[in-house]
């Protein structure tokens, strides 16, 4: 009888509890603020599985974001800019957003347009794969940008 499909029916509390107790079910309330209220005769612990089951099918096709930073000194050389540049795009090219941040140290704080242009720099280097999300602004003794990926079409 279990798994069969029941015709709805409307009868008093008592009468729905002898039904679940006879099937050895649970009667479980689905929707209290309705006159009458609408309960179900299930088994419980099967209805919390497979709604945790549900949950978790969800979960797994969210999509998750991924931030890489990559970090800069004010008067970075263009090896160490090529380098780091090349990280940038495969981590574009891998679907993940990259923070890039220049970190000024002690007295440094006055080179904050050579940060800038280097930023700048960096994103004129990504735009053909990433779309600047955030344009460089100071925070404290960093100078933060977000680069995403572009959409593919």
């Amino acid at each position: 009888m279990v798994g069969e499909s029941v015709e709805p029916k409307i009868c008093s509390i008592d009468e729905a509890m002898k039904i679940a107790s006879n099937l050895g079910l649970d009667l479980v309330e689905i929707s209290p603020n309705v006159d009458p209220p609408v309960c179900k005769v299930i088994d419980y612990k099967k209805f919390i599985y497979d709604q945790k089951k549900k949950q978790k099918a969800i979960k797994s096709k969210a999509q998750k974001v991924v931030i890489k930073e990559l970090r800069f000194g004010p008067n970075t050389g263009e090896h160490d800019f090529d380098f780091k540049l090349k990280h940038a795009k495969s981590f574009l090219a891998d679907g993940a957003k990259v923070k890039a941040f220049v970190f000024f140290r002690g007295r440094s704080i006055v080179f904050k347009d050579q940060g800038q242009i280097l930023l700048l720099k960096l994103a004129q280097a990504l735009e053909d794969i990433g779309v600047v999300e955030n344009m460089p602004k100071l925070e404290g003794k960093k100078m933060i940008m977000i680069i995403a990926p572009k959409k593919k079409k």
